[in-house]
């Protein structure tokens, strides 16, 4: 028996949370731009016949084209009708869409800016613009701005927002990145983890089942293309929200237990712990056909517990090992987008920096000119009320 005899699993995302079975379609644009590698869906305000004051949000990371649909779903028919509130108060939405979620930001970056630019041309009148993306869209349209203004164009906006974007880094557990890279036999998975978006996005990161945890060297380009436009734009006024809380409460999961185990079948014996800091930690004891892999990490903090945006990261994992044999998942979402990242206040090196509580901080400390953080820890880029309100009342006038 080879390695080769492991069954194929189908792809399951360790970025995103899996995509609605069959999304209720979107109704269908006021117009589409085909923005070369990317498109933009315009839906025009209460109101209004043309593109009058524009509002341009940027999809996401997860592998393959964006969705109407599934942007529509997330954004209108589930906790709060984000896109109905937002045409009443007359405001034109431009969603972004990629024809790869997975390229990499800088690329996708230009696919914001023929975006921004086109909506400037058919915009009527000179209302300002507002621009910005959730999770990683909000890092592709930040440098997007920022690019714009070292090259002196003017973007012509007023305010640019961030939605649960991991400014400072996001995290995927270690185990489950080896986990990725173990199953050989869906190589998908390891290719999602490596791709340039998930390499620019991830704190730390693994590129194979024996590696060790590292900023990534295409992170490290990704910053530094970022410092060399200026960081952020500087013109209009940053906002920025997370779905973590700011007052220092986790999520409730514990470090250094176990997330997954599977009990019977292909991968028995294989066991993921949820991490925790010091030295020689373990966090995988892979079991396959013929070869096994303990995987231990050195210096990481208890992030996995950590206030921020969640991502059902084991559970999905888990569900998808079903599939070989008898799993138990006792842990289903870990901390996905620490608060401290979102609202770019803090690193992720530390519990010191990960747990603090941000309410009592000076606000002067993050980056953005403003923000506001979940009275809870709720999924990555879930959008609530008590957050899309908030940014209704800041839309430019």
């Amino acid at each position: 028996m080879t390695d080769r005899d492991e069954p194929t699993l189908e792809p399951f995302g360790f970025l995103a949370p899996p995509s609605a079975a069959g999304p209720a379609p979107a109704p269908t644009p006021d117009d589409t731009w085909d923005l070369g590698g990317g498109w933009a869906w315009v839906y025009y305000g209460d109101g209004n016949n043309h593109l009058t004051r524009p509002v341009l949000l940027s999809d996401g990371f997860e592998t393959g084209p964006s969705s109407l649909d599934g942007l529509w779903e997330g954004l209108e028919r589930r906790d709060f009708a984000f896109i109905s509130e937002l045409r009443r108060t007359g405001r034109d939405l431009v969603l972004i869409g990629y024809e790869n979620r997975s390229a990499s930001i800088l690329d996708n970056a230009e696919v914001a800016t023929r975006a921004v630019l086109r909506a400037i041309a058919e915009r009527l009148g000179d209302a300002p613009l507002l621009v910005g993306g959730f999770s990683m869209g909000g890092l592709v349209t930040r440098y997007a701005l920022a690019k714009l203004e070292h090259e002196n164009v003017d973007h012509q906006t007023a305010v640019y927002l961030s939605f649960d974007t991991p400014h400072r880094g996001a995290w995927v557990p270690i185990g489950l990145q080896a986990l990725a890279h173990f199953l050989t036999a869906t190589p998908a998975l390891s290719r999602q983890i490596n791709s340039p978006a998930a390499r620019q996005l991830l704190w730390r990161h693994i590129s194979t089942v024996e590696g060790t945890p590292a900023e990534d060297p295409l992170r490290t380009e990704f910053l530094d293309a970022l410092r060399n436009v200026g960081s952020w734009p500087r013109r209009p006024r940053l906002l920025g929200v997370a779905n973590g809380t700011g007052n220092g409460l986790g999520n409730g999961v514990p470090p250094g237990v176990e997330a997954l185990q599977v009990t019977s079948g292909w991968f028995a014996g294989t066991t993921l712990w949820t991490q925790s800091s010091g030295t020689a930690r373990q966090v995988a004891q892979l079991q396959g056909v013929l070869r096994k892999k303990t995987v231990s990490t050195d210096g990481l903090p208890d992030i996995d517990g950590a206030p921020g945006g969640t991502l059902e990261s084991f559970g999905i994992a888990g569900d998808s090992l079903k599939l070989t044999g008898k799993t138990e998942v006792a842990h289903r979402s870990v901390n996905f987008v620490p608060s401290v990242s979102a609202v770019a206040i803090g690193d992720l090196d530390s519990d010191q920096s990960l747990y603090r509580d941000i309410d009592e901080a000076d606000p002067g400390e993050s980056e953005l000119d403003e923000f506001s953080l979940s009275s809870t820890n709720e999924p990555h880029a879930h959008m609530s009320e008590e957050l899309g309100r908030w940014i209704l009342d800041r839309l430019p006038s």
